[in-house]
C-alpha cells in the first residue's frame, strides 16, 4: 500500500519535458510510481484528486537567509506557502556557524548590518547550542523543520573562528589560514554545501565597519577553493558591487576565473540585472563572462519581480550602498537626528546618490509607506513619491525627505523600487535563459521586503499573464536547474525513486500577494509575510505540509548534507 497517491493531475516534471496527465505514488517519502493517464486503482492510505491542478517538484528557493529565523519558526514560512520545499541558507558570507562562542556577538550584529534582523529578536530567539557547522544541523534536525535546507559555510564566521575579532581589520596570517582550511573541510564534510562571501559595499559588519569577508585576499580564497576540489564537494557564492548597473568590473570577472580554475566547482553570482534605463545593459557583464556562463561554471541568478523595500531612516541599512548612512548606524536616536538635521551631512548622502546608479532618480522611486504625523500619513495617502512632494513644498529632494523624517523622530516608513522595476529588462533575462530565477533573500530584511513569493509570481505574472515562457520551462527554473548547480541530491525532479517534494497548485490562478506585517517574531518585533493564491498543496519528504496555506502538522523536512549522495 502506497502513504499517497496523487491522482488526475497535470504532471509537470521539472525537467523541461512537455507535460501530461497522470498520478503520482509516494511510498516512504519516496516516488514510487508515476502514471500516465489514469491511476489504475492501487491502494493508498491518503489520496489527493489534483483534478485541474498542476504537479510539480516543490520549488528550490537558492538564496535565503533564514540561519537565525530557523530557530524559532521551524516552517521558516513564508517559503513554504508558495510551494518551496528547498531552500539555499548561509548567502552573503553571513551565518551563525562554525562560531565559537566569544564570536556570537559579533555575529549577531553582522546579521543586524547585512539581514536586517533586530538585535532584540536574536538575542530572545537565538539560543546558540552550537559551535561547529555539524552541531549546527544536528540541533535543527533535532528540533524540527518543515522544509529541507541547504546551506553555504559563510565565509565571515569561518575567518571570525580563525582570527577573531581580527578579522573585521585584516587579510589572516600563513597559520591563520591553516586555521581556516581545517575549519572549512570539517564543515564541508559535515553537510555544507560550499562557501557564500561579497565584496559589495553595503554589506557592512560589526560596529559598522565591513564585513569580514569582503577583507579575504585571494590567498584565502584560493585555499578554501583547495578544499572544495580536495573533497570534490561544494558550489561558491559570491556577490559584487556594480558600479556600473549590468556590468562586471573586472576584478570581479578576474575573481570569478580564479575560484572556477581554482576550486573546479560551480559559482552562483550575486546578481544579474539591468540599468533601469537600459533593459540590454545586462549583456555588458554577460559578454564578459563568455565560456565561464555559456558552459555552466557561472549560474548567475536574477529577480523575477520588482524588489522594492520598505525602510525608516533609524535602520538605514538598505541604503548601506551610501558609505555616509554608515555614520548613522548603532547610534542613539538623538544622535541620529542631529546628523540628519546637519546641512553637511546632507550634502555628503546626496553625492553618494549621485554617483551610484543604484539611486537613479531616486526621489523619483521612494514614497511614503506610513508616518507618526499627519503630515506624513497624508503625504502617504497621496502616494505621490519624493520628487513630487518636494516639488510642492519648493524643496530639494534631499531636505525634503529628512525633514519629513526628522519631524517623525525618523519613525516615517519610506518604500524605494530598488531593482527590476521595469519589465523588459527582466523579460529579456528571463529570455536570456542562462540564469537562475532567486534573491528572495527569504528569513532577511525582515522588517523591509518579502520576495519568498517570486515562484508563484513567475508562474503567474510571467507564464500565464505574460506568456513569456513556458509552464514546463519556468518550473525547470526553479525546480531542476538550482537543485542540480547546488548538488541537492535527487530533488527538482518528478522521478522514480526520487524524494518525494512536490507542489499542487492551480495555473489559472497562482499569484504572490502584497506582503503585510504581522508581529510574531520573538521580542515583539514585526516582520512582512507574503501569502498565495492557487498554491494547493506543498508536499516534503512525502507527508503533506501545507494545505491552502494551512498546516497541517507534520515537521517534515531535513537538514540537507551535501555529503550525501
Amino acid at each position: 500500500m502506497h502513504d499517497l497517491i496523487i491522482e488526475n493531475a497535470v504532471i509537470v516534471d521539472g525537467t523541461g519535458s512537455e507535460k501530461f496527465q497522470g498520478s503520482v505514488a509516494v511510498t516512504d517519502g519516496t516516488i514510487t510510481e508515476i502514471q500516465k493517464g489514469s491511476s489504475n486503482g492501487e491502494n493508498a492510505k491518503k489520496r489527493i484528486d489534483a483534478e485541474g491542478l498542476v504537479l510539480a517538484p516543490g520549488f528550490v528557493d537558492p538564496h535565503t537567509h533564514y540561519d537565525a529565523q530557523i530557530s524559532w519558526d521551524p516552517l521558516l514560512t513564508s517559503s513554504p506557502w508558495h510551494g518551496v520545499t528547498t531552500v539555499v541558507q548561509g548567502n552573503c558570507g553571513v551565518g551563525v556557524a562554525p562560531l565559537p562562542p566569544e564570536m556570537r556577538e559579533m555575529a549577531t550584529w553582522d546579521l543586524v548590518h547585512v539581514e536586517d534582523i533586530p538585535h532584540e529578536t536574536m538575542a530572545a530567539g537565538l539560543e546558540w547550542q552550537w559551535e561547529t557547522y555539524g552541531e549546527y544541523l544536528d540541533v535543527m534536525q533535532a528540533r524540527g523543520v518543515g522544509i529541507n535546507v541547504a546551506g553555504f559555510v559563510p565565509l565571515t564566521p569561518i575567518r571570525q573562528t580563525a582570527i577573531g575579532e581580527e578579522s573585521l581589520e585584516r587579510v589572516a596570517t600563513d597559520d591563520e589560514i591553516t586555521v581556516m582550511k581545517q575549519v572549512y573541510r570539517q564543515s564541508l564534510r559535515e553537510g555544507g554545501f560550499g562557501f557564500s562571501t561579497t565584496y559589495f559595499d553595503g554589506h557592512i559588519g560589526y560596529g559598522g565597519r565591513p564585513l569580514s569577508c569582503r577583507l579575504a585576499d585571494k590567498r584565502e580564497i584560493g585555499a578554501l577553493c583547495d578544499v572544495m576540489r580536495e573533497e570534490g564537494l561544494g558550489t561558491t557564492e559570491i556577490a559584487f558591487n556594480q558600479p556600473e548597473l549590468g556590468n562586471l568590473e573586472d576584478e570581479s570577472l578576474d575573481m570569478l576565473n580564479f575560484i572556477s580554475e581554482r576550486s573546479g566547482r560551480p559559482i552562483t553570482y550575486l546578481a544579474m540585472i539591468n540599468h533601469p534605463r537600459d533593459p540590454e545593459s545586462y549583456k555588458k557583464g554577460a559578454g564578459k563572462m563568455g565560456d565561464l556562463l555559456d558552459s555552466g561554471k557561472v549560474l548567475p541568478q536574477f529577480p523575477v519581480k520588482p524588489v522594492t523595500q520598505n525602510f525608516n531612516l533609524k535602520s538605514p541599512q538598505l541604503l548601506g550602498f551610501c558609505t555616509t548612512f554608515h555614520r548613522v548606524f548603532d547610534r542613539p536616536l538623538a544622535e541620529q537626528i542631529a546628523l540628519f538635521k546637519d546641512p553637511e551631512f546632507r550634502a555628503a548622502i546626496q553625492h553618494d546618490l549621485d554617483h551610484n546608479e543604484i539611486s537613479d532618480r531616486f526621489y523619483e522611486r521612494v514614497r511614503i509607506r506610513d508616518g507618526s504625523s499627519e503630515m506624513s500619513r497624508k503625504w502617504a495617502e497621496s502616494g505621490k513619491s519624493l520628487a513630487d512632494i518636494a516639488k510642492e513644498q519648493n524643496k530639494s529632494g534631499i531636505d525634503c525627505w529628512f525633514d519629513l523624517a526628522v519631524n517623525d523622530a525618523l519613525s516615517t516608513d519610506f518604500s524605494f523600487a530598488m531593482l527590476a522595476f521595469e519589465e523588459q529588462g527582466t523579460r529579456n533575462l528571463i529570455d536570456d535563459g542562462r540564469f537562475m530565477p532567486g534573491l528572495s533573500d527569504g528569513g532577511a530584511h525582515v522588517g523591509s521586503l518579502n520576495d519568498t513569493g517570486y515562484s508563484s509570481y513567475l508562474l503567474g505574472h510571467w507564464v500565464r499573464e505574460k506568456q513569456v515562457l513556458s509552464l514546463e520551462e519556468a518550473v525547470r527554473l526553479l525546480t531542476s536547474l538550482p537543485a542540480d548547480h547546488f548538488g541537492i541530491s535527487r530533488r527538482g525532479r518528478i522521478m522514480q525513486g526520487n524524494h518525494a517534494d512536490l507542489v499542487l497548485f492551480n495555473p489559472d490562478t497562482i499569484i504572490d500577494h502584497v506582503p503585510e506585517y504581522v508581529t510574531d517574531m520573538p521580542g515583539g518585533a514585526r516582520r512582512l509575510v507574503v501569502h498565495a493564491t492557487g498554491v494547493h498543496t506543498t508536499v516534503v519528504n512525502g507527508e503533506v505540509l501545507f494545505v491552502d496555506g494551512v498546516h497541517q502538522g507534520p515537521l517534515p523536512g531535513r537538514m540537507l548534507r551535501s555529503s550525501d549522495t
